[in-house]
C-alpha cells in the first residue's frame, strides 16, 4: 500500500514553500537540512512550528518542504502557510482552526516598486534650498 502523503504550497512576499506531510512522529526538514540548521532564530522556529501545535499534529507527521526565494523571515512565512494548507487536505476540520489563527491567509504585502525620479520606493534626494 502507498503511503499517504499531504501537499501545500505556502507564499510571503517572494518566497515560495513547498511542503509535503508524511506520516512520521514530527521530524521537519526545510531543503534537506533539520529546521534547526536552516533557520537560526528561535522565533522562526517556533512560527514553522505553530499550526502543527494548533491542531495537535506535531508528532503524527514528518514536514519535508523545499523553500526558495526572499529572506529568513518571508521563507518561515511561507512555510507556515503551506504546512497550514497540507494540514487542511490532511483533515478538512482543522480547518476552522486554522482559518481563525490566521494561518490559511496569504499575506498579500510586497515590496513596493522604484518609481522614477526617486532613489527608492518613495525616497527622494535631499532638498537643499542653494
Amino acid at each position: 500500500m502507498a503511503k499517504m502523503q499531504y501537499c501545500g504550497t505556502g507564499r510571503r512576499k517572494s518566497s515560495v514553500a513547498r511542503v509535503r506531510l508524511v506520516p512520521g512522529n514530527g521530524n521537519i526538514t526545510v531543503n534537506k537540512k533539520s529546521l534547526d540548521d536552516y533557520f537560526g532564530m528561535e522565533l522562526l522556529k517556533r512560527e514553522v512550528r505553530r499550526p502543527l501545535q494548533l491542531v495537535a499534529a506535531d508528532s503524527k507527521f514528518d514536514v519535508i518542504a523545499t523553500v526558495y526565494g526572499g529572506g529568513t523571515t518571508g521563507q518561515s512565512g511561507a512555510l507556515r502557510h503551506g504546512i497550514s494548507r497540507a494540514l487542511c487536505q490532511a483533515d478538512p476540520e482543522n480547518r476552522p482552526a486554522l482559518k481563525a489563527a490566521g494561518f490559511l491567509t496569504r499575506d498579500p504585502r510586497m515590496k513596493e516598486r522604484k518609481k522614477y525620479g526617486l532613489k527608492k520606493a518613495r525616497r527622494a534626494s535631499q532638498f537643499s534650498k542653494r
